[in-house]
């Protein structure tokens, strides 16, 4: 692998690196780029929303006039520290491919992205879609929940799963519209999937003698 950093995204999509498109490449079936922002923004509250009930109700019991003031702090740094993983969460995507990978700033929907042109399986691509999710978000959440007493973690699980909305619906879309054996790549702000040559006219085969 190997970052190339290329600063603060213009909002132009013609100034992401792009290859030609593979013969065949089909594009995910999903909501235009505004309406994929409302849903994931909307999204992305509600699980981290309906997370952090979860950790205040199961950490309430625990709470006394003493330790509120404490638990607000592991709350208030949950929030901060979220906001600092943008990076890191990014880099981890960036840790799942082979080839060079761009990394942009988008401070203007407090965001960053990265975006590679190599062909992936469907398989590589639902790991680097999910890893930062299992490392930042999951992760943490889990161990919240062995031990009730890790309020910070158990928020910043909260809110981390809750921004990795867009990653479960590239997931989403990858596990019920790419069939296996194909190959998936990134154009631009979009994903799509195509049947390499050999395996297509080996189904092509397959299908004949059926």
């Amino acid at each position: 692998m190997r970052l190339i950093y290329k600063g603060k995204f213009s909002g132009n999509e013609a100034d992401i690196p792009s290859d030609e498109h593979r013969p065949g490449a089909k594009k995910f079936k999903e909501p235009e780029m505004k309406t994929f922002m409302v849903m994931i923004n909307i999204a992305a509250l509600v699980i981290s929303v309906s997370l952090i009930i979860v950790v205040a109700l199961i950490a309430r019991p625990m709470s006394d006039r003493d330790s509120a003031p404490l638990m607000g702090l592991q709350l208030i740094l949950a929030a901060v520290l979220s906001m600092l993983v943008i990076f890191p969460h990014e880099l981890l995507h960036a840790l799942c491919f082979k080839k060079e990978v761009y990394l942009f700033t988008y401070f203007k929907s407090g965001a960053a992205f990265v975006v590679g042109n190599e062909d992936m399986s469907k398989t590589r691509f639902v790991i680097m879609s999910l890893l930062p999710n299992l490392v930042f978000g999951f992760l943490p959440y889990i161990l919240f929940l062995l031990f009730n007493e890790l309020v910070f973690l158990g928020a910043l699980g909260a809110l981390c799963i809750g921004q990795g909305a867009g990653d479960y619906l590239n997931v989403f879309n990858a596990l019920t519209q790419v069939p296996n054996g194909a190959k998936i790549y990134m154009h631009g702000f979009h994903t799509y999937w195509y049947v390499p040559d050999g395996k297509q006219q080996l189904q092509i085969s397959d299908n004949e003698r059926r």
